[in-house]
């Protein structure tokens, strides 16, 4: 890494020590660093050409323990670095999926939810920290992935995700991770993903009981095939109402970033034409076969062969 470039780092890691102090001037240093850290204004000398086909030395020592794992190797990480991936919902599920994955090397990380931060948040959703509240979650996101690592390019979408706006969303990712707590938009999300055929991990949690699946779009079971079509409005409670534990959704959402590394960089096989059961109060796992659908009106045969 070149000097410039540890030093602009290394400001920033001060202006961040100094906020914990009293006040003003600290303060302002950091969100002027963190602005302009998201914005991308680090002086062009300080960031250093990338050879496409190897690892450039501070990448080697950033990603020195996933690299030491036999099954991953230098290639796994350079399929990381050119990966584009959409996460849906920066709340309990998309929080910890998004860390992993920015913290893994993903290339490009797009975030996308409506919501702002609320103080219950503040509970289960690890990206979002006591001053962030009333900010838009998609930018209290980007603000903390930033820290963590800045060589991702986080792109926020302040937008609800609908059946309308699903596949304008999708376009340009190489994979999309649902950490959704709405049913409508967990089938909206599916339906899109299939019609352009990108990958898809989708997840939920309610109270302490979860689920994750994997979908290659035209070769595996969806979510519509697991679960059939969508339940009447209303019906489908949500996270929070229902109550949740924040333990509970951080052990989901990494499954949801772990699936979303193995269809990345084929490390190991993803969880395709199934779904993993979890209850965390007892920790019980149960893997429920999934069978593709020729009528399924997102991903089956029949639909296919209309287009």
């Amino acid at each position: 890494m070149p000097s410039d470039r540890r030093g602009f780092l290394r400001e920033l890691a001060g202006a961040a020590r100094e906020v914990r102090g009293v006040g003003g001037a600290g303060r302002d240093a950091f969100a002027e660093a963190r602005d302009a850290l998201l914005r991308g204004e680090v002086p062009e000398e300080a960031v250093a050409e990338r050879d496409p086909d190897r690892l450039a030395d501070a990448e080697l020592e950033r990603y020195s323990r996933q690299l030491g794992l036999p099954e991953w190797s230098e290639r796994a990480q350079l399929a990381l670095r050119t990966a584009s991936v959409l996460i849906v919902g920066a709340g309990a599920l998309g929080s910890p999926a998004a860390l992993y994955l920015a913290a893994a090397g993903i290339g490009r990380l797009g975030i996308v939810d409506d919501d702002a931060v609320g103080l219950p948040d503040l509970q289960g959703e690890p990206l979002h920290f006591s001053p962030d509240v009333g900010v838009a979650k998609v930018h209290s996101a980007a603000a903390k992935l930033g820290y963590l690592n800045p060589e991702v390019e986080v792109v926020p979408y302040q937008v609800r995700v609908e059946a309308s706006n699903a596949a304008g969303l999708l376009e340009g990712h190489d994979l999309v991770v649902d950490g959704s707590d709405v049913s409508a938009t967990r089938y909206a999300v599916n339906a899109a993903a299939c019609a352009a055929g990108v990958p898809l991990v989708e997840g939920g949690v309610l109270g302490t009981s979860g689920f994750v699946m994997a979908v290659r779009p035209g070769e595996t079971a969806c979510y519509r095939c697991a679960f059939g079509a969508p339940p009447p409005a209303g019906a489908a409670p949500t996270r929070a109402p229902a109550g949740g534990l924040g333990p509970a959704a951080g052990v989901i959402g990494s499954l949801l970033a772990l699936e979303a590394l193995k269809l990345l960089t084929g490390f190991a096989a993803p969880l395709t034409g199934a779904y993993l059961r979890v209850e965390l109060a007892s920790l019980e796992c149960s893997r429920v076969p999934v069978e593709r659908r020729p009528d399924c009106p997102d991903c089956g045969s029949e639909v296919a062969s209309d287009h």
